[in-house]
């Protein structure tokens, strides 16, 4: 697990945004407050919440969205009411969905779904795969871009032709879109041609958007008034979502404007690590702001490293290394956003050469 009171100490972070304190936060959503007359509602009902609510979908081409407290909450309601409406649980995941590999079996043992795996661990899932199953399905989840593995992509050829299918056999068609605002620049589409399509979407404010927590369930007006519904009877009725919201608001507009940046930065940092040859890049070309790097080393020697780069040179470089199937090898995740944004070339070329050294003498 990473060193978080290590990472604490540290004055220069690589991966991800750079941190702020809870009184910066909380200063900066006062202000905020006080500049728009913001008035917390109660229970989601009132003007800071409907309005935000409006623009997300509207910005994404649903009807409706719904604030709710976690994805874990918003994404299993949804396939429970898609499998629900067409009287068949079956709903296909990838191997590495969220669900299937960071939510404890919450699906099977709430009995919300039954889970059918499709396409290749290592590979953003096709058409082609959901053809190859020979059982007829209630929903299907395509998670954008796939975070498991290395931020990936389909091509947006692939990713149509999974739409139209869906469509065709009436197959309810959910996104996972944790990181949506990073495929859309990674497409170079805009938010609502990705989304269109989908039948429903999940999208995050606190990993790309900064904010303390909370996501946004949209789809047809109809489908998120019954998903509030459930929402509340598995306990997500929060009296007030007004801190939630006003983090994700205040900052909305000006982290989608960033977005472009991040992915030209990790476009920079691919031609840097280029210098490094004993290292392996996933995928082998952007295709979004997220990557994986593998190195030749276990991973509790690159955590080990991590941590005396970190002691030495106050350097945070990524959160934790992880084991892969070969011995002696193991990834790391970098989100590129305003951390690499503030370092230079030279900076960042001096971080690795320093990183590597550390590495050398396994």
């Amino acid at each position: 697990m990473p060193n978080t009171n290590l990472r604490s100490q540290c004055h220069t972070f690589f991966s991800t945004s750079l941190p702020r304190s809870a009184a910066q936060d909380f200063a900066e959503m006062a202000a905020w407050c006080q500049a728009h007359d913001v008035r917390h509602d109660i229970y989601g009902e009132g003007e800071l919440v409907q309005s935000f609510e409006n623009k997300v979908a509207e910005l994404l081409g649903f009807e409706a969205g719904h604030f709710v407290i976690t994805g874990t909450l918003a994404q299993t309601v949804a396939l429970r009411l898609a499998c629900q409406d067409r009287n068949n649980p079956l709903t296909a995941l990838h191997p590495t969905a969220h669900i299937l590999v960071h939510e404890r079996s919450n699906y099977q043992l709430l009995d919300h779904f039954t889970s059918l795996n499709v396409g290749n661990p290592y590979r953003p899932w096709t058409a082609d795969d959901l053809k190859a199953l020979p059982d007829r399905l209630g929903a299907a989840l395509y998670e954008l871009p796939m975070r498991e593995i290395g931020g990936q992509l389909p091509t947006w050829e692939e990713l149509n032709a999974v739409k139209e299918y869906c469509h065709e056999r009436d197959i309810h068609l959910h996104l996972d879109g944790a990181r949506l605002w990073e495929a859309a620049t990674g497409y170079d589409k805009p938010l609502s041609s990705v989304a269109a399509g989908f039948d429903s979407a999940y999208v995050s404010f606190y990993k790309g958007i900064g904010g303390l927590g909370g996501a946004m369930l949209l789809g047809k007006r109809d489908f998120i008034t019954r998903a509030s519904e459930w929402m509340k009877r598995m306990g997500g009725n929060v009296y007030q979502r007004s801190p939630y919201v006003v983090a994700a608001a205040m900052r909305f507009d000006e982290k989608l404007a960033r977005m472009p940046a991040y992915l030209q930065r990790t476009r920079d940092l691919y031609m840097l690590l280029s210098r490094y040859s004993h290292w392996q890049i996933n995928p082998q070309q952007p295709h979004c702001n997220m990557l994986h790097v593998y190195f030749p080393v276990d991973r509790d020697v690159a955590n080990a490293a991590r941590d005396q780069l970190a002691r030495e040179h106050g350097i945070w470089l990524f959160g934790e290394a992880r084991h892969t199937a070969l011995p002696q090898q193991s990834y790391i995740e970098w989100y590129v956003g305003e951390g690499l944004l503030s370092l230079s070339d030279d900076k960042v070329i001096t971080i690795l050469d320093q990183f590597q050294a550390l590495l050398a003498p396994a």
